[in-house]
């Protein structure tokens, strides 16, 4: 078995070895991964925090040994804490990490950082967590402020404060215990909203008020009732809900 980490800021995850095949994911600076298949100028990796595949180009890593997998995956959590931050190179040269980069194997990789960092939090940070990212555009497959999808902002919201989440929506609603009301429910919850056919389609983070921060063309506000999301400019309700759950007691 191969191990690898990003030593960039942000490189894509994508569904096939190819540079037009769609973006899945994203893989941030610091994360590791066993690289499981490879063919010419690719490989697949399964990501070490949540387990999910995909195909990156070789030359956007770093392979390690397994020595380093294991102690980061042993280690306590240790994320970039601003919007954007940056790395410095042994000639001094710097590049940008997001929000939510590892830095947990920064002296293997020979690099450099001078910023803020945050640990591991709990439950009562997540609605904290979740403000970082108001207004960041949407992106499919993305997880960082500038740009992240529905189930990308609620995995890093969660990561951030020492909690793992699965990468989409349909695999997140497996987790935690489902509760039968809003109004049993706490800021930090997960609501789960579902198409007509009952996938799981989307996923926010419930905050006091009957409000929910979800990421929907941008991370933005919105209202929530029993029936979905309730979206005040266009006046109707953007998602159906499904199902509340509680990760974390």
């Amino acid at each position: 078995m191969k191990y690898g980490i990003c030593p960039l800021g942000i490189i894509p995850l994508r569904n096939d070895y190819n540079h037009r095949s769609e973006l899945v994911s994203q893989v941030l600076y610091g994360d590791c991964f066993k690289i499981i298949d490879q063919r010419k100028g690719w490989f697949k990796i399964r990501n070490q925090w949540d387990g999910y595949e995909g195909w990156i180009t070789k030359n956007q890593c770093v392979e390690i040994p397994e020595e380093v997998y294991k102690r980061q995956e042993s280690s306590e959590l240790k994320h970039a804490a601003n919007l954007i931050d940056c790395i410095s190179l042994p000639n001094s040269e710097l590049f940008p990490i997001p929000l939510g980069s590892d830095l947990r194997s920064i002296d293997f990789l020979n690099h450099k950082f001078e910023g803020e960092f945050t640990t591991t939090k709990n439950k009562n940070q997540l609605v904290k967590t979740a403000f970082t990212y108001l207004h960041a555009p949407y992106l499919w497959g993305g997880k960082t402020p500038l740009g992240i999808d529905c189930s990308g902002f609620t995995q890093m919201v969660y990561k951030l404060n020492g909690i793992a989440l699965k990468r989409d929506a349909s695999e997140q609603a497996k987790q935690g215990t489902t509760l039968s009301f809003i109004e049993e429910s706490e800021p930090g919850d997960l609501a789960f909203f579902d198409d007509k056919e009952g996938n799981i389609i989307h996923v926010g983070i419930l905050l006091q008020g009957h409000r929910i921060i979800h990421a929907h063309g941008k991370v933005r506000i919105d209202s929530i009732d029993q029936t979905g999301i309730y979206n005040k400019e266009s006046q109707n309700h953007s998602h159906k809900l499904r199902m509340i759950k509680k990760i974390i007691e």
